[in-house]
């Protein structure tokens, strides 16, 4: 395929949210490095804002589970967006859903490129006998690979990280005025075996509550997390829960003003390091071997557990494999050494 032969791109991701933010730094990469390309981007209605500020860049909404659910539903937005002039896909998701997206446009002579998400060596890599322990090529590279098949080339090293957003009124009305430093703390994860314990992550938010040096915003989703983080809010002065109060585009605003960011390897981590806020990541059974550590983040703010204890780590790639006995993987990562590494990057900043 010739270099810049094609003008319109249908880059397809649409879930979930780490994976979708991940291809933030690279669109925008790409966009920058070539920029007479236009590029549409097939995601959730949800994503959306992460792609407000590329230039360039247009999102179309998946209505997966309605209109555009099932055989008949894909064809339906194969039709709608055929009409939009794209003449090449970027598929950076490899799902049966884009599969089929992939038959109707090939059918249609439309190309289609899609990600190797190189599954033998993750099998490998987080295989109980015969282990292979090495890193593997960052999914950002395998996103940046699709492109280049395509004839458009990326350099990832020059990419730019987002600028900080402008805070809306209702965010500054919650977080409110005082001259400390914004942690924010997303302590929740899809699977208890890349979650950090509650009660050793209470006394992290106990210390730095203590200091009176930082302001302490909680984030993530559900009823279950919503009970415990406003728990914590009730019993810390400096503590600010963000769940159901905050619209996405809210809180994307916010964490791009964060002085820093905890998370766990989940998707929180992922938005907070598009902004550069330096982002410390505890990992319990995955690893950032298999690729997914966040963008342009120091190795040392990755917090990793005990492999000479747990040696089959990483047991899988999303964390929904932990074997038997391993059900404190993370407790290997004590306190201190989380407070310890929140306190060398604020002193720096």
């Amino acid at each position: 395929m010739g270099k810049n032969k094609y003008k319109h791109l249908l880059v397809i991701r649409l879930s979930a949210m780490g994976d979708v933010a991940m291809t933030v730094p690279v669109i925008s990469a790409l966009t920058a490095q070539h920029p007479d390309l236009q590029i549409t981007v097939l995601t959730r209605a949800f994503f959306s804002p992460l792609f407000s500020t590329l230039s360039n860049v247009h999102v179309y909404e998946a209505d997966v589970d309605g209109n555009h659910k099932g055989i008949m539903g894909l064809w339906r937005l194969f039709k709608e967006l055929k009409t939009l002039g794209i003449d090449a896909v970027a598929d950076l998701h490899n799902v049966l859903r884009s599969s089929i997206l992939k038959g109707f446009f090939m059918s249609s002579n439309i190309p289609v490129i899609q990600i190797d998400k190189g599954r033998k060596e993750k099998r490998a890599l987080t295989a109980y006998k015969n282990k292979v322990f090495k890193p593997l090529k960052t999914t950002f590279q395998r996103y940046a690979d699709v492109f280049y098949k395509l004839g458009f080339p990326i350099t990832l090293e020059s990419a730019k990280t987002l600028s900080k957003r402008v805070l809306p009124e209702r965010v500054l009305e919650l977080v409110g005025p005082d001259n400390l430093k914004w942690v924010g703390i997303a302590p929740f994860a899809a699977y208890p075996g890349k979650t950090y314990p509650h009660s050793l992550m209470q006394e992290i938010i106990l210390s730095l509550n203590n200091t009176n040096k930082y302001k302490i915003i909680f984030f993530g989703g559900g009823k279950l997390e919503k009970k415990q983080l406003q728990q914590w809010s009730d019993t810390c002065k400096n503590c600010i829960n963000t769940i159901d109060i905050l619209s996405f585009e809210e809180e994307l605003a916010l964490i791009s003003n964060l002085d820093l960011m905890v998370s766990m390897d989940s998707g929180n981590g992922h938005l907070a390091a598009l902004f550069n806020v330096p982002t410390v990541t505890l990992w319990g059974v995955t690893h950032p071997y298999a690729g997914f550590s966040p963008f342009r983040q120091a190795p040392e703010n990755n917090l990793l557990s005990d492999r000479t204890k747990y040696p089959l780590i990483p047991t899988s790639i999303y964390g929904n494999n932990m074997p038997e006995g391993y059900d404190n993987v993370m407790s290997t990562i004590v306190p201190e050494t989380i407070i310890n590494r929140i306190s060398a990057l604020l002193d720096t900043r």
